[in-house]
C-alpha cells in the first residue's frame, strides 16, 4: 500500500468501520496481561502472541493500523517475515508507540507529563524506516481534587502538538492522546470538564505548531463518570456527552477519532461506541483504537498454548468485528452470541 499523503494514511485507518488495535504495551505492561493467565513475559512468548493476532482473519477488513512497541516493530515471526510485513499483509498499516513514558508534573504526587521529545526526531527517522506509516504519543490527565490543573493541562497538549509537528516531518501520521483517566470517584461532568479542556487546549496547540489536522487521527476517551463514582452513566448519557464535548472544540478536517477504551469492559466500549455512530450527526469517522477491549478475550483463550492458536485468533477475530460494526453503528448485543 503506497500513499503520497499524510491525509490519506490516515483517512484508510479509519475507513469503512476499521479501527486500530492497540499492541503496543510496554514490556512491564505486558508482562502484566501475561501473569493474568500464568504465562512467561519472555520476548518469543510475545511475538508468538501478536503473531497470533496479527495473522488473525480478523485484521482484514476490521483493522486499519496496528500501533507497534519498539521491541515488535523489530521482530521477525516464526516463518522468518518480519511482523511489519504480516501486517501489512492483512490490510493494516503499522505504527508506533513513540512516547517514553510519564514524570511528575513540577513535583506534583499525581499529576505527570509524559517525556519523549528530546531524540524524537531522529527516532521518527528511524520508525519511518522500518515501515511505520503512523506514530502515537499518550498525555495523562488525572481528575481529583483541584486537578486536572490547566498548567498540567497545556504542558502536555503543548508536548503532543510538538510531537504531532515532529512525526509529521518524518512522514508519519500522529495519533494525538489526550487520556482522562477512568480512575476515581468523580462525576460524568467533571470527565466532560476535563476532557473539553484538554481537547480544546490540544487543537490550539496543534494550530499554534501548524500541525496538518487532515493528517492527525485523535484518540481521545470517552465521557464517563470515574469508576468508583456513586452515579452510573446510561449507555446514551455516555455517546451524548462524548459526543457534544467533541463537537465543541474538534475541527470537521479531522479524519477520524478512535477512542481508546480506557477501563471499560470489552461489551462497555463496543456498545458506547455504537450508541454513537447510531445518533450520528458530526463530521469526523468515530472508531476505535483499543488493546485490552480488542485482546481480553484472545488473551483467556490463548493461555500461552500453541494448540489454543485458532481458538485465540477466533476470539479476536469477533471482538475486531464487533467494533468495526459499532464503527459503522450496526452492532446490536444479540451479535455477540
Amino acid at each position: 500500500m503506497e500513499f503520497t499523503k499524510l491525509t490519506d494514511i490516515a483517512n484508510y485507518i479509519v475507513s469503512e468501520g476499521k479501527g486500530i488495535l492497540a499492541a503496543d504495551e510496554s514490556n512491564p505492561t505486558c508482562k502484566k496481561r501475561f501473569d493474568t493467565i500464568s504465562v512467561e513475559s519472555s520476548e518469543e512468548n510475545r511475538r508468538d502472541y501478536r503473531e497470533l493476532l496479527f495473522t488473525s482473519n480478523g485484521m482484514r477488513d476490521n483493522i486499519g493500523g496496528v500501533i507497534l512497541f519498539d521491541e515488535t516493530i523489530r521482530q521477525k515471526s516464526a516463518s522468518g517475515a518480519t511482523l511489519v510485513e504480516l501486517i501489512l499483509a492483512n490490510g493494516a498499516l503499522p505504527g508506533i508507540k513513540v512516547d517514553k513514558g510519564l514524570k511528575p508534573f513540577r513535583e506534583s504526587e499525581v499529576e505527570t507529563l509524559t517525556e519523549g521529545l528530546d531524540d524524537l526526531d531522529e527516532r521518527c527517522s528511524e520508525y519511518a524506516n522500518l515501515g511505520a506509516k503512523f506514530t502515537k504519543w499518550r498525555a495523562v490527565i488525572n481528575i481529583g481534587d483541584g486537578m486536572p490543573t490547566q498548567e498540567c493541562i497545556d504542558a502536555n497538549m503543548d508536548a503532543l502538538a510538538q510531537y504531532a509537528k515532529i512525526a509529521q516531518k518524518n512522514g508519519m501520521v500522529p495519533i494525538v492522546e489526550p487520556e482522562i483517566l477512568i480512575n476515581g470517584s468523580h462525576s460524568i461532568e467533571d470527565c466532560y470538564d476535563a476532557t473539553s479542556r484538554s481537547i480544546k487546549s490540544l487543537f490550539d496547540y496543534l494550530n499554534s505548531y501548524d500541525v496538518d489536522i487532515t493528517g492527525t487521527i485523535l484518540k481521545p476517551n470517552m465521557v464517563t463518570p470515574g469508576l468508583d463514582s456513586e452515579h452510573k452513566a446510561t449507555v446514551k448519557e455516555v455517546a451524548e456527552m462524548t459526543i457534544r464535548c467533541l463537537k465543541e472544540s474538534v475541527p470537521d478536517e479531522l479524519p477520524g477519532v478512535a477512542f481508546l477504551s480506557g477501563g471499560q469492559t470489552e461489551i462497555e466500549s463496543t456498545e458506547h461506541l455504537d450508541m454513537m455512530n447510531k445518533i450520528g450527526g458530526f463530521p469526523w469517522k468515530l472508531s476505535f483504537s483499543y488493546g485490552r477491549a480488542l485482546q481480553q478475550s484472545a488473551l483467556n483463550a490463548w493461555l500461552g498454548k500453541a494448540e489454543n492458536k485458532v481458538a485465540a485468533q477466533a476470539a479476536f477475530a469477533h471482538r475486531a468485528e464487533m467494533n468495526k460494526l459499532a464503527s459503522l453503528g450496526q452492532w446490536s448485543a444479540d451479535l455477540e452470541n
